[in-house]
């Protein structure tokens, strides 16, 4: 491809899954469950014994649904919309369970439906969430199940070809799961040997990095598949950013096959006994917004089970080599929001398990485990001395798996070594959502507050009704700083069952605030139960300042904020990037200051085209930011970058929304037939206009037209309200250089009495294949000529980066001043792409 391309307790394991039910009950001759009136009398229904059978890969809307061992299935059929929905019965005699699959569930209006165990349980649908999904119910004790309709609309239906059942109690219907990541590896046939021959479980999951060292389908069918591939047909597999060496990580894909989930994406779920697993892909876009996280969040709302796993490559928490992967939170939040029981991870090669926590890293006993299990295979990782909060146990020299028993309430861990070893770890917890009685949840949007001294806030406050909970619920805030008040009106709401119910946190900071940034925590009470949310408040710095953001944690920035943007690749994102080049860096894989920037996908993958923006929009917002009066001063950092495919309609834009104007304050196209490498560049903004209002921040980036390789990143964003310091005149559009020309780029002054200071700031950035050719100077609002750099004929770098310091003390600082810059040999073109001058 040219460059003008784009470059883009164990039971055994018998289990059942998905249509594999409906395949074996014709091969078998099943007959149907009777389905009946509430009034008629239950029939006998035919059963079949759950066998070994290869499992159904996730697809589309179908969650799959393994079976425990000994579980029986059978066949019904049910369905019903507004006009013949009656209250009708699935049974089994004998059975002390049993576990509806649904076909078709679509809920219009108000309407609902409701399943109730004839021995205990119930479970009520509202709303569209099962629109399009196929999906078995939680287990509901008794020998029968009540489907109880209550349609008004037309549109509203359902279907019910099947069910599993058990004759042994509920509580003893346990499953194995067991898996590990980071694999292939020299003793990944140890871990294959452990997990085949001695865990046996029903089925296996990956945590990413499975087959070293690029995840090539040849590596895949060398190492992998003579060793862990034995249990292909019940692997649940997840990949690492080694997969991702090899471009879209098309030898994973190409493997696993339609296991992996969709190509490209990665993340599905499938269900086992009452669990249900979320496969996560860390190696694409994790951001608040994301198509990523708004799937998660949607399949999280759709589940029914009462207890929830979820697995990716990246840990959010780590004491390993690698860090954190604080990219991951947003996917952790919504985990958390739902109320998930495990997290787990891989990427650094040792063990780690962390107590329940929050997103934020606060211990909690409604919040997550993490289990980091990198110890599939691979070379061991080294973990430091000390402890961090929250970190129960760790080790570094033992590869093994995690075996996970599974009950319908809660689950037992234990790492399990491979042979020889002798280090292992266990525990058990019970599921946050193990009980059926009515609870709650509770949020806030956005997560994040931005307020500056004497100004205020305000946040979204959501509580959530869970298994049919319709009470008053209590609201209070606490955490508030000295100098900050915060009320949530109203200060009692009730959710109906199966909806949510709203109020807004007011936050007001007074004038002279200290700046810094402070959790408040708003509590939910309503009579025995309490849980929490966190909102993070940031008070702008002192001297004026109102925002700023190094995008080294979270602060509420969301992806998609209008549920619009088209690109397919690249989406914005907060994270470290990896460098990318080809004719030279375009995503650079520096930061203006620490490990963090928003960036236009942060992965390198297999080449800059890889995780570059592709086809369309991807934009960002940033979370509701109170301007003060005066003149309010927006800087920031960026950088745009471009192959020579790229054009006019490509672009990276930053906006400014206020309460009823939108203003772009840079803007930044490309350029045709011209190679832009990535560079950090500056920019200001007067936000006058905006002073006193609420405004929010956009960013959007494109690939739009022809496809091009493009990239952007954002750092170190601040808003001040002027006085003191210099202030920055910039100019961001393109000047063509001319061989053996010059080209002229204006800013004009003002504001600015007087004579000019005597160390005024130059900064530049010019594309050109042979640097030394450039000489670079100033030209004054008199005319006068002040030298910022002459040409190096012995220089042959590309590009030039100016950052000078000049003398301006003997002309106006008030006028037009000019960058003029002069191509003093033959034979190459260039561009100025931007200037700026601070005085």
């Amino acid at each position: 491809m040219t460059h003008h391309e784009k470059r883009h307790r164990p039971r055994g394991d018998r289990i059942l899954s998905g249509t594999a039910v409906l395949a074996m009950l014709v091969t078998l001759g099943a007959g149907t469950a009777q389905a009946q009136s509430a009034s008629a009398p239950a029939a006998k229904a035919p059963t079949t014994r759950a066998t070994d059978s290869a499992q159904v890969a996730p697809a589309g809307g179908v969650v799959p649904q393994l079976a425990e061992d000994g579980a029986t299935v059978g066949s019904a059929a049910l369905s019903g919309a507004a006009s013949t929905a009656t209250t009708r019965n699935v049974c089994n005699p004998g059975a002390a369970w049993l576990r509806l699959r649904f076909t078709d569930l679509e809920l219009r209006g108000r309407d609902s439906l409701t399943v109730t165990g004839s021995a205990g349980g119930t479970f009520r649908f509202t709303g569209d969430k099962w629109r399009d999904r196929v999906f078995s119910t939680r287990a509901l004790q008794g020998e029968c199940v009540r489907v109880e309709p209550h349609f008004t609309d037309p549109a509203s239906k359902y279907a019910v070809d099947g069910f599993q059942s058990g004759t042994g109690a509920l509580t003893e219907a346990d499953v194995v799961v067991a898996g590990a990541g980071d694999i292939c590896g020299s003793a990944c046939a140890d871990t294959a040997k452990l997990i085949n021959n001695t865990i046996k479980p029903a089925a296996v999951f990956t945590t990413g990095d499975n087959a070293y060292d690029s995840g090539k389908l040849s590596e895949y069918n060398a190492n992998y598949k003579p060793t862990w591939g034995v249990f292909l047909d019940k692997t649940y597999p997840t990949p690492g950013n080694h997969e991702y060496n090899t471009s879209g990580a098309s030898g994973y894909f190409d493997y696993y096959g339609a296991r992996a989930g969709e190509r490209g994406k990665g993340y599905y779920s499938w269900d086992i006994g009452d669990w249900h697993f979320i496969a996560l892909n860390s190696n694409i876009s994790t951001s608040a917004g994301s198509a990523q996280e708004k799937w998660l969040r949607q399949d999280l709302a759709a589940n029914t089970k009462p207890c929830t796993a979820a697995y990716l490559h990246h840990p959010l928490f780590n004491v390993g080599n690698h860090g954190a992967a604080t990219g991951t939170r947003p996917l952790w939040q919504a985990l958390y929001d739902y109320k998930a029981d495990l997290l787990l991870a891989g990427h650094d090669h040792n063990y780690q398990r962390w107590a329940p926590q929050d997103p934020t890293g606060k211990a909690d006993a409604n919040g997550i485990r993490e289990i980091l299990v990198g110890t599939g295979g691979k070379s061991f990782y080294s973990i430091g001395s000390g402890n961090a909060t929250n970190l129960q146990v760790k080790n570094d020299n033992t590869h093994g798996a995690l075996k996970l028993t599974l009950s319908s309430t809660g689950y037992r861990f234990d790492f399990v070594p491979i042979a020889g070893r002798t280090f292992t770890d266990s525990g058990s917890a019970t599921c946050h959502k193990a009980s059926t009685s009515p609870d709650f949840g509770i949020g806030a949007d956005p997560a994040a507050l931005s307020v500056a001294p004497g100004a205020t806030g305000t946040s979204t406050v959501r509580v959530s009704s869970l298994n049919g909970f319709a009470a008053a619920t209590r609201l209070t805030v606490t955490g508030q700083p000295t100098g900050v008040t915060a009320t949530i009106s109203p200060s009692s709401v009730t959710p109906a069952a199966g909806g949510t119910a709203s109020a807004t946190l007011n936050v007001s900071v007074a004038a002279g605030t200290s700046s810094g940034t402070h959790p408040l925590t708003v509590t939910g009470t309503s009579g025995s139960l309490t849980h929490t949310t966190t909102v993070q408040l940031t008070i702008g710095g002192g001297g004026g300042g109102a925002f700023s953001d190094d995008f080294e944690s979270d602060r509420g920035w969301s992806v998609n904020p209008a549920g619009t943007d088209t690109a397919t690749a690249g989406q914005w994102e907060r994270g470290d990037p990896e460098e990318t080049s080809e004719e030279g860096v375009k995503q650079l894989g520096t930061t203006v200051s620490g490990v963090n920037a928003l960036v236009t996908g942060r992965l390198a993958g297999s080449g800059p085209g890889a995780a570059d923006v592709d086809g369309g929009v991807t934009s960002v917002r940033s979370p509701a930011i109170t301007l003060p009066a005066g003149t309010p001063t927006l800087n920031f950092s960026y950088n745009f970058a471009h192959r020579d495919n790229s054009g006019p309609d490509d672009y990276l834009r930053v906006k400014i929304v206020g309460t009823s104007t939108t203003t772009t304050v840079l803007e930044r196209l490309g350029t045709a037939s011209t190679d832009l490498d990535g560079a950090w560049r500056t920019a200001t903004a007067n936000l006058s206009a905006f002073a006193g209002q609420n405004i929010r921040i956009l960013i959007e980036a494109a690939d739009n037209g022809t496809a091009s390789l493009v990239e952007a990143a954002i750092d170190d964003l601040s808003i001040t309200s002027g006085g003191g310091g210099g202030t920055t005149f910039s100019n961001d559009t393109d000047f063509p250089v001319a061989d053996r020309g010059s080209v002229e780029s204006p800013v004009t002054v003002s504001g600015k009495p007087g004579n000019a200071p005597s160390a005024m700031h130059v900064n530049a950035q010019i594309s050109h294949p042979y640097r030394g050719d450039l000489a670079v100077e100033l030209v004054a609002p008199d005319g006068s000529v002040l030298p910022v750099r002459a040409a190096r004929s012995k220089d042959d770098g590309t590009d030039l980066v100016v950052d000078a310091t000049v003398d301006g003390s003997n002309t106006v600082a008030n006028g037009q001043w000019r960058l003029r810059v002069k191509d003093t040999l033959e034979q190459d073109n260039g561009v100025l792409t931007a200037w700026s001058l601070t005085l």
